[in-house]
């Protein structure tokens, strides 16, 4: 590890700041409190930036970013935990870094409401803590998976992009799989999840509509899925998730949605100047019967209403949820006091199989593997044929779409069958 840069994070540490970002012949520039600050005194050359992201990447990752002129990975070490992406500008190359506690949270120690230990409970149900970047989403759900960990026997497994906190098993097994280390995509994970027994699964964040639909199938099968969304308010996480297909399907989605539903959590951090620092601020809209029916008819409006006037069942508007719970407490806890408390945190060093080439492109996606409720007649077409043919597709783009997906199967099946033709 580059030394002056692991000096810096330790420095950060001290200084209490959230994020950096280090570009090429650029003062180094920091946030604290959520505020944007400029360090004159730090500069790093454009060379310098280079020579230490291809000393800090894999050969996966490094082929990964000149292919994408983009990377997201982590990093360990003194008991700190850094998420970096690495990306192409004007200057060069930028890092933009979140520094994150190596020993995870617990709900306590984030300022966050009691109510939300009754999470730890439920068997099943969707999970949705939605928010904008930087706002704690997936350290709210560590603490919460944490939790779960220390107090129950389950199989708990995450799909991560990238895997931000390292956990230790405790009364629960924890396996996690990293998109583009681990696993090819959120997809094929999401695919591969259901044949592996969990209990609990962890989805790093929704991004693309086929990510959705197999979330959802994995809530609707009776586990408990945990996701995040990047979304403002309840009823924007709701829109999204409505209309994430069009046309007939959208039903599909609404009914699934509505009947997985458990909680929606909204996040936002504010500063509060009695104390110094930022502490979260939610919105918690609930699964009841009313808020099923408003997104089965997709009546979205009427959520915040709901919200309103179920205080009795512990759904709160972030307006209310500041006022009865935020401003009535005394004392908060430091959010840096979870930094530098790394000996209960995960030493697991990992292991690269020589089964599996660490250094590969290619995405494989097994079409016969979703029980896919939203297929139309002819994407049925495509697990159809003899019994014993494996029915996959392998890509050699990893930013290749669906139906491209389906375009490319369907050429391959139609050389077959070509090939099957009696000459005449």
């Amino acid at each position: 590890m580059n030394q002056r840069f692991t000096d810096l994070i330790l420095a950060a540490i001290k200084q209490r700041l959230s994020d950096l970002h280090i570009t090429g012949g650029f003062p180094l520039i920091f946030r604290r409190d959520g505020v944007i600050h400029f360090d004159k005194n730090i500069k790093w050359s454009h060379t310098e930036i280079d020579a230490m992201v291809k000393e800090m990447l894999s050969d996966r990752q490094l082929q990964m970013l000149r292919k994408r002129w983009s990377v997201d990975f982590a990093l360990s070490f003194n008991h700190v935990r850094v998420r970096i992406n690495a990306f192409y500008t004007t200057r060069g190359l930028s890092l933009a870094i979140r520094l994150l506690p190596e020993t995870i949270p617990d709900l306590t120690s984030l300022n966050l409401h009691p109510s939300l230990n009754q999470i730890v409970e439920l068997q099943s149900g969707l999970i949705l803590v939605c928010g904008s970047t930087g706002f704690g989403k997936s350290t709210t759900i560590a603490a919460i998976i944490e939790e779960i960990n220390r107090t129950r026997p389950t199989h708990i497994i995450t799909i991560e992009d990238p895997i931000e906190y390292r956990f230790k098993p405790k009364k629960s097994f924890i396996e996690q799989r990293e998109v583009g280390v681990h696993v090819p995509s959120f997809n094929q994970g999401l695919l591969d999840v259901l044949r592996e027994n969990p209990d609990v699964i962890f989805v790093g964040e929704l991004r693309e509509p086929d990510t959705i639909r197999l979330t959802l199938n994995a809530a609707e099968s009776g586990h408990l899925v945990f996701a995040t969304l990047h979304a403002a308010t309840a009823e924007d996480a709701v829109y999204r998730i409505n209309n994430c297909v069009t046309g007939e399907n959208q039903d599909v989605i609404r009914y699934q949605f509505a009947s997985t539903l458990s909680w929606l959590i909204v996040q936002q951090l504010t500063l509060i100047k009695k104390v110094g620092f930022r502490v979260p601020i939610l919105s918690i809209l609930k699964g009841t019967p009313s808020v099923q029916s408003s997104i089965r008819e997709n009546k979205l409006t009427q959520l915040e209403t709901i919200m309103l006037t179920s205080r009795n069942e512990g759904m709160f508007t972030m307006n209310l949820y500041e006022k009865e719970f935020i401003n009535e407490r005394s004392s908060f806890v430091h959010p840096y006091k979870s930094f530098g408390m790394g000996a209960d945190s995960s030493k697991e060093k990992d292991y690269v199989s020589s089964l599996i080439d660490p250094n590969a492109v290619q995405d494989v996606i097994y079409m016969s593997s979703v029980d896919d409720a939203y297929k139309t007649d002819d994407a049925s077409k495509l697990t159809a044929g003899d019994d014993d043919e494996q029915r996959y597709v392998i890509l050699e783009d990893h930013d290749m779409e669906l139906k491209d997906i389906i375009a490319q199967y369907d050429e391959s099946k139609e050389e077959k069958i070509v090939k099957k033709r009696p000459k005449k």
